[in-house]
């Protein structure tokens, strides 16, 4: 499709994402980019007591293992019989093949319980980042020399062009509707040459057909 896509960075360092005029997305510079270092850090003095238990459930001790749960993984086919023509002697002492035995129950384990000493996921504390610093001006840019893409896509074939870099919001307006009516008349003149093309090769079509 045929879109124009402003990015707009306000002095009050918000920014607003448009795409042919709505609005897409919109948020602060400073929350939603690291341009900065981050407020808080991780308290580095600060670690997980030892006796601090995180886990939510545990073995029950007073679970105990059936005496009949050891089985096998595998035993012998009761179904299977030795062939006719099995020679001991030439194809050695002959043992029914393996199958997956039906009462087998896996490696045991003791069911789980809720851990009475849980304290809940130990969070780090954290503190005032002596790196961080506000920065009023995020959103001036130097001289910019040049602008990069950063996509994902699936089909091939997408091209981009008229990319505008200005600080005048009227400029930009005027020329987003400059070229809304050349991106018009272009997608005009491409329909129109498809369908010559489409004609012509139906006329050829038919002109094979009848040959």
């Amino acid at each position: 499709s045929d879109s124009r896509s402003p990015l707009i960075i306000r002095p009050d360092n918000t920014y607003e994402v448009q795409i042919d005029g709505e609005k897409v997305e919109s948020g602060d510079l400073e929350s939603d980019w690291d341009l900065l270092p981050p407020k808080k850090i991780k308290d580095p003095e600060a670690k997980k007591p030892e006796d601090w238990d995180d886990r939510a459930t545990i073995p029950d001790p007073d679970d105990t293992k059936p005496e009949d749960w050891d089985k096998p993984e595998h035993i012998a086919d009761p179904d299977a019989t030795k062939p006719d023509d099995w020679d001991d002697e030439m194809d050695g002492e002959w043992e029914p093949p393996q199958i997956d035995n039906p009462d087998y129950k896996g490696e045991w384990a003791p069911k789980q319980i809720d851990n009475p000493s849980y304290k809940g996921n130990w969070v780090h504390p954290e503190i005032e980042n002596p790196e961080y610093s506000p920065d009023p001006d995020l959103y001036k840019r130097g001289e910019v020399c040049a602008v990069g893409l950063d996509l994902w896509q699936v089909k091939s074939g997408t091209i981009f062009d008229d990319i505008l870099v200005t600080d005048d919001v009227d400029y930009a307006k005027s020329a987003l509707s400059n070229l809304k009516s050349l991106q018009d008349k272009e997608k005009a003149m491409k329909e129109e040459q498809d369908k010559v093309e489409q004609e012509a090769a139906a006329a050829d079509e038919k002109k094979e057909d009848n040959e």
